[in-house]
């Protein structure tokens, strides 16, 4: 099943987000040669695909995982958590209607 991975960045989580940012995306980039990612991103503070040094408010990752219990380990375990990105993980069931 598809689980949202919503994930809300502290204030001013700029320097921690890029000192973790490569173990971030390995991971990701795992889901992605498994074929089980669907969609990935961060969301910037500025209505700009590039925000500078304004940041993020937060991630979403959109992934298959066998339960809801493997979805939150997942989450629980991203280097960005380790390093202290994030204030709040939430993990949701998902289902794709369209397109």
């Amino acid at each position: 099943m598809w689980y949202a991975i919503i994930s809300e960045d502290i204030e001013d989580s700029l320097e921690r987000r890029l000192g973790a940012r490569s173990e971030h995306l390995a991971r990701v980039t795992t889901l992605v040669d498994e074929g089980r990612l669907l969609i990935a991103g961060p969301h910037p503070v500025a209505d700009s695909p590039d925000p500078g040094p304004a940041g993020f408010t937060g991630s979403l990752i959109v992934a298959e995982f066998d339960s809801l219990t493997d979805a939150e380990a997942w989450a629980n375990a991203d280097p960005y958590v380790g390093a202290g990105v994030y204030a709040r993980v939430t993990v949701k069931p998902y289902i794709k209607v369209l397109p």
